[in-house]
């Protein structure tokens, strides 16, 4: 009955770890006039639908822009998904030294990709969910010290990283919607430094891309690795609707439709 501010803090987050249902738990054993504050980096459906039922006359407050930052540039590496990882330790050779985020899809691909990382020579860190939180915070200790050049994370892992020394973001898997692409590459290019985000992308990802292409306002560029062996593939052609993975273009393919753009709350008195 004492309490008068709630403060939720990553609340998409929290959605994604499964933690929805206490937090409902937790709202309801506390006073109904209090002032609540959300903070979200992405906005997904249940967030939109919980600050709907517990807040009065919320206001919106948007942290940033719909765009990732003017600072960062953007490539597109296609590859024949069976040359994905083959093709990222061509693309780390041939790029200049910095600090480098590496985002995968899940929590066994950003183990085993460290893995081999490691075991070819380079000075990496693993930030995901199977680990436990002190060698997650040594993981990312040891990337800001500079001790590690490379850190490999999930999506969820990498939540409120904040490295401004990052130079370089790449997209191992494509993320899930645009949201999470912005996110991503927010990670670079901090306070007007110059960044690149390198997304590697295969067949399936073509219909996601159009919609980033659509929220930077201008295609995204086709590169090639150099002296990397793609076969009778030809990554910088653009894609052609209709044709097959076999050829040297993607067919596109539709994804769903991305959740709206991620939201700061500062709601008013329930």
């Amino acid at each position: 009955s004492g309490i008068d501010t709630l403060v939720l803090d990553e609340a998409d987050r929290m959605c994604d770890m499964g933690f929805l249902p206490d937090i409902k738990r937790i709202l309801k054993s506390l006073p109904v006039k209090k002032q609540t504050l959300f903070f979200s980096a992405t906005m997904p459906e249940d967030i939109a639908q919980l600050t709907h039922n517990i807040l009065k006359n919320p206001v919106i407050v948007r942290a940033e822009s719909d765009a990732p930052a003017k600072t960062v540039s953007h490539a597109l590496f296609p590859v024949p998904d069976g040359l994905r990882k083959k093709l990222l330790f061509s693309l780390i050779s041939e790029t200049p030294s910095g600090r480098m985020l590496i985002f995968t899809r899940t929590k066994y691909r950003a183990r085993s990709l460290a893995a081999d990382l490691g075991k070819a020579g380079h000075k990496v860190a693993e930030m995901q969910g199977n680990l436990s939180q002190n060698r997650r915070q040594a993981a990312l200790a040891g990337f800001k010290r500079g001790k590690f050049d490379i850190l490999v994370a999930t999506d969820i892992a990498a939540r409120g990283i904040d490295v401004s020394e990052i130079t370089h973001v790449i997209n191992y898997d494509m993320p899930d919607t645009i949201d999470a692409y912005t996110h991503r590459i927010g990670r670079t290019g901090r306070a007007l430094q110059t960044g690149e985000a390198f997304t590697i992308m295969t067949e399936e990802d073509e219909g996601l891309v159009k919609k980033i292409e659509r929220i930077l306002g201008k295609p995204i560029e086709r590169r090639r690795v150099n002296d990397f062996d793609y076969g009778n593939f030809d990554p910088e052609k653009p894609p052609v609707s209709g044709s097959g993975s076999t050829g040297p273009a993607f067919a596109a393919r539709r994804r769903p439709a991305a959740p709206s753009r991620s939201m700061m709350f500062r709601p008013g008195r329930r």
